[in-house]
């Protein structure tokens, strides 16, 4: 389900990867974008955006705002706040950038980000708080279970299932019809032609398992 934009937006994590969801968020229709972080008081600003307070300080003045996001890098940690939010009744929302190209057909649920350039094609599932990064490809009947992070300039090929909280690394390339387990890692520019177990890491092309020193 994509929520529409509205005036206020609050954001979880200020970050390098915060700057790019609030660029978004602000090209996407958003008024105003505030940040909060655990840092907080230490860190104040996030570029030339505020930073407000931790998460405390969200949960304690959620109604403030249109619609939260979580924008942190960290699959485990992004999941974790997002549903601490969603249990505290946050109206989580989904960032989509006006330069990225989403099928009609294609379903992105509560808390997901699709940055600039990227492509999601009819009949993907992208589930809670994903990452579809910038100029990253998620063609027709994909599946993306929540937390996961394709990177930018990835690309998933059709029918490529990806698990809860996997991350698919920069320019990296999987085959059509192609499992990615749960907790997985796929190197920087690989080429995944076999299926990835849960929690494994692979490199290379063709993409094996990351050899334990």
């Amino acid at each position: 389900m994509m929520s529409e934009p509205g005036t206020i937006l609050a954001l979880l994590g200020a970050s390098g990867h915060g700057k790019v969801v609030a660029d978004a968020a602000l090209c996407s229709g958003w008024r105003e974008v505030v940040f909060f972080d655990d840092a907080w008081p230490a860190v104040v600003m996030n570029g030339p955006w505020p930073v407000a307070g931790n998460t405390a300080a969200l949960l304690a003045c959620l109604r403030e705002f249109d619609g939260v996001a979580v924008s942190i890098g960290n699959a485990a940690v992004r999941c974790l706040k997002q549903s601490e939010l969603a249990d505290a009744g946050a109206k989580l929302a989904t960032i989509i950038h006006p330069r990225a190209c989403v099928s009609q057909f294609a379903r992105i649920c509560e808390g997901s980000v699709v940055m600039a350039g990227a492509v999601v094609n009819a009949d993907a599932s992208i589930g809670k708080a994903c990452i579809i990064n910038t100029g990253a490809t998620v063609d027709h009947d994909c599946r993306l279970a929540d937390g996961a992070h394709i990177s930018p300039g990835a690309h998933l090929a059709g029918n490529v299932t990806v698990g809860v909280n996997s991350w698919v690394g920069i320019g990296a390339t999987v085959r059509q019809g192609i499992c990615i387990g749960d907790g997985a890692m796929v190197g920087a520019g690989a080429v995944v032609v076999k299926p990835v177990a849960d929690r494994a890491t692979v490199v290379g092309n063709p993409a094996a398992p990351l050899a334990k020193k």
